[in-house]
Parts: C-alpha cells; structure tokens; sequence
C-alpha cells in the first residue's frame, strides 16, 4: 500500500533542506524524483546521491513562479518517463524583505516584501500545481501534496507575508480538492502537511545565533513544543510517503501536522 514503485513524483525545492529529506524518502520506496530548485550544482549532487543507492532521478532547474520554466521541465520529463504521477509543493520559506523586526514602524513595513513573500509560498504551488498537475490528469490519476505551516493556527511575529502565504495555501488545499474531485473523482487527490520548526536555512538566522546557540526565538519556539525539540526533516518523510502513496486512496483536502504537538499546547 505504501509502495512508490513505477511513479513519476516532482518535488519542487528539491535542492532545500526538507527537500533533501523528501526526495530521498520518495526514492527509498521506490519512486523516480524530479528534484526541482534553482541550484544547479546543489540538484545534481542530490540526483547523483539517489543515482548512486540505485535510485532514479532527474534534475529540474526552474524558479517555481516562472511558467516557461516549468513548462520546459514538464516536457523534459514527460520525454524521458511519459508520465508524472505526484508532485510535492516544497519550495517556500521567507525572505529578509518579508520580516517585520520589533523595533520596527509596523505602518512602516515593506509591502513589497510582504507580497513577495506571499506570492513566493502561495503561487509558488499554485504554479507548479497547474503545470505539472495538467501531466497528472492526462495520466488519468495521482497525488498533489502541498507544505503548510504552524502559522496557519497560531499568530507568529515578524512573517506576516510568509503567514499570509500559508494560510491561503490552507484553502487552496481545500479548494483545489473539491474542484479535482469533481472533475476527476477519486483519481487525484491534494492534501498538505504541516510541518512544525525545522532548522532550514531560511529561518537559521531566526532561530540561532548563527554559532549554534538558540535565539531567544528559538528559545521561545523550544518551550512552545511539547516535544521540546526542533523537529529532524526525516519526521515528515513518513506523512508525505503515506499521501503520496495508495494507502490514502480516500484521503484529500486535508491536512496532517507532523509538530511535535506545538499547535496543541496553550503554553500552560
């Protein structure tokens, strides 16, 4: 039921750090990976790392907002393999414009950087989600899996324009669900996963010293969890396997969060 094996799965941000995580679990069972990202040197050391345990895989170099691109490694792939059976939303995270420090003027903020935030995690699935999701249902079936975040539940300083991007990622799961549902009926499904605090290197500077000691963030973020821990990307790799997969053949427009309890807990 759990078994990959003979799909065709994309995963856009292949070359981050969860990405990393992604793309080796998809290949342990038994999938061949499009790694998508931007970093050419860093996505052919991931395929070469897949290529060497005896897996398959193809590196796909494209900004997740640019429709050429993404159209050119459509094609790529539908030449070599025929089909694209899955596709991974992982591209996102934020961007120095896209921060509101304390300090500063909140009527003051970028709103340029806001909004490139935002668009950079939502349109940076609806994108790719319309064109490789156009290769899914000619296939006739498949599974979308787009990455939420805690922020959806919970209010968190400083992103606003990340947050804002995640939230709207919430419906768009939904919203896409019902609508490929109604048109394709259980043969494609969307769903999300919502991952708690991870060390990327997006938030790295948000989260520590940049030494290896906690920021007072992270600090705050630590004893917000439960589990008292950041969580290790290979904690998501069960969650994301499980939906790419048959075993949740009737299982779409929702959302699993993989948090270490942190939506959970009212600090109390």
């Amino acid at each position: 039921m759990f078994s990959l094996k003979g799909k065709v799965i994309i995963v856009t941000g292949g070359t981050g750090v969860l990405g990393h995580a992604f793309i080796k679990a998809l290949s342990a069972a038994g999938a061949t990976v499009g790694v998508l990202g931007r970093n050419q040197a860093k996505a052919e050391e991931r395929v070469k790392e897949i290529t060497d345990a005896g897996g398959e895989a193809m590196v796909l170099i494209a900004d997740v907002q640019d429709e050429a691109q993404l159209i050119e490694c459509r094609k790529k792939v539908l030449d070599k393999y025929g089909k694209i059976d899955g596709l991974v939303n992982g591209a996102g995270g934020n961007i120095p414009e896209g921060i509101l420090q304390p300090g500063d003027d909140i009527f003051s903020m970028s709103a340029s950087g806001m909004k490139k935030a935002m668009d950079m995690n939502l349109w940076g699935s609806i994108i790719p989600t319309l064109i490789f999701g156009k290769a899914i249902a000619e296939n006739g079936s498949g599974s979308i899996v787009n990455i939420s975040s805690v922020s959806v539940e919970r209010a968190l300083t400083k992103v606003m324009g990340y947050s804002l991007g995640k939230a709207a990622i919430e419906m768009f799961n939904k919203w896409f669900a019902v609508e490929l549902a109604n048109r394709y009926g259980d043969k494609i499904r969307m769903n999300a996963i919502i991952p708690g605090f991870f060390l990327t290197e997006q938030n790295r500077l948000l989260l520590t010293d940049g030494k290896g000691n906690l920021s007072e963030r992270g600090n705050l973020i630590i004893a917000g969890t439960p589990y008292k821990k950041f969580g290790d990307p290979k904690d998501l790799t069960g969650a994301l396997v499980y939906l790419m997969s048959d075993a949740s053949s009737f299982v779409t427009g929702t959302t699993i969060k993989v948090d270490g309890g942190f939506t959970a807990f009212s600090g109390v």
